[in-house]
């Protein structure tokens, strides 16, 4: 695609990246085939190829409207076209790039920028919103449907964790929304870790990864919970541990993404690229491990339900599939397994109709094998999911060591 960017654009830090991308994109189209939004709506600029000409033409210096804001703000970044593309297309980056243009140049209504602004507040800050989940789970009767489908249904409580030190340590990353929504994943994962000889610690000083603030385009302020990460995991790093695990693809998404969004950043590029090669969904942790020797009883009916930032993102399709049917679970076949659930981090929020609508969509495909439980990898699709009331869905990690004897 031949490009004559502004010199407004071409003062961008990211200028030379976003040339090559849209160069890089030659037209082919593939790429609306498997678009969610394309698919429910049907309209070119609805689909990443028509979301690049928009980009392209922004970053030419054309006129840029809330229609443009639009069409961009409607991808629910799920990366499904880059698994589709065959020439390489980095679309992610370069919508980044272009969401931020835009953001500065389209004044949001009075409602977006609150509702943007509260859930930047909100959900970065465990404390906060733990807090507000537990007034919300008291006054659930009173609560308009729509909130209280985000409240989880049967929360498994956590159970203790090991205190065990082992000579293998990882670091884990707890999440923001994870600990008050299903508090006993992250403790199942360490236990499972613990039985194969692994420690697990938490730097406290780590928090939210970043990623709330980056996709709701306070990218700054994204970028800052990144280095603050980096630094509270640093020490620990240089003590020998493996690795920094996530039982949330997505958060591990955008940690893997610390070393190129930090790379233009003297002090924390390097530490950044460090902290990306190590950071591991838990699924490529357990999977190098020998789980059938710890004995299991896995006699359950599953679907799993692949995240987009596990299989798109991260490229781990199949992985936790392998894991489960090694283990003796019995799992579904699942349609159209590589479209998006419509979460897609705060999707859900910020563009409901369509969220409900893909939502729905794959419920209907998660079902159609008659599973007792579906299964994730993933708190926004675990709770996005189960609010329609229907299967229950929980995080796979809880099942397998529920089957462990």
């Amino acid at each position: 695609m031949q490009t004559n960017l502004s010199e407004y654009a071409k003062s961008l830090p990211r200028a030379e990246e976003a040339e090559r991308i849209l160069r890089s994109c030659v037209h082919c189209g593939f790429c609306t085939a498997t678009c969610p939004t394309y698919q429910l709506l049907g309209d070119e600029l609805d689909g990443p190829r028509g979301r690049i000409y928009l980009i392209k033409q922004v970053l030419e210096g054309q006129e840029v409207t809330a229609k443009t804001q639009e069409h961009l703000d409607r991808c629910l970044t799920c990366r499904n076209c880059e698994t589709t593309c065959p020439s390489g297309v980095e679309y992610h980056s370069l919508l980044d790039i272009g969401r931020a243009v835009v953001e500065e140049k389209v004044p949001r209504p009075l409602g977006e920028r609150l509702l943007r602004e509260g859930l930047r507040t909100v959900v970065p800050r465990p404390a906060v919103f733990k807090a507000l989940t537990q007034t919300a789970k008291a006054l659930r009767p009173l609560l308009p449907q729509r909130l209280q489908a985000k409240l989880p249904r049967h929360a498994q409580p956590a159970k203790p964790r090991p205190q065990r030190q082992h000579a293998r340590q990882v670091l884990m990353l707890e999440g923001c929304v994870q600990p008050s929504l299903s508090p006993n994943t992250n403790a199942a994962a360490a236990r499972v870790l613990d039985r194969l000889g692994i420690s697990v610690s938490a730097a406290r000083e780590a928090g939210c990864c970043g990623a709330v603030d980056y996709h709701l385009n306070a990218q700054d302020k994204g970028l800052e919970r990144a280095r603050r990460n980096i630094d509270a995991w640093w020490p620990a790093i240089e003590a020998g541990a493996e690795a920094i695990v996530q039982t949330a693809s997505g958060c591990g998404a955008f940690v893997r993404d610390y070393g190129h969004l930090l790379a233009g950043d003297p002090t924390y590029a390097a530490k950044a690229a460090k902290v990306s090669a190590l950071a591991r969904d838990l699924v490529e942790v357990l999977r190098a491990e020998p789980l059938e020797s710890l004995g299991v009883h896995a006699d359950r009916r599953l679907a799993f339900h692949c995240p987009c930032t596990l299989q798109h993102a991260q490229k781990l399709g199949g992985a936790v599939e392998g894991v489960l049917g090694r283990l003796g679970f019995s799992l579904t076949s699942v349609p159209d397994s590589h479209l998006c659930c419509g979460s897609a981090g705060t999707y859900s929020l910020t563009q409901p109709a369509l969220s409900l609508q893909l939502r729905d969509n794959k419920l209907n495909a998660l079902e159609s094998g008659n599973p007792e439980v579906i299964v994730t990898a993933n708190i926004g699709c675990q709770t996005h999911l189960d609010g329609a009331g229907r299967t229950p869905v929980r995080h796979w990690i809880e099942l397998v060591e529920e089957a462990l004897i």
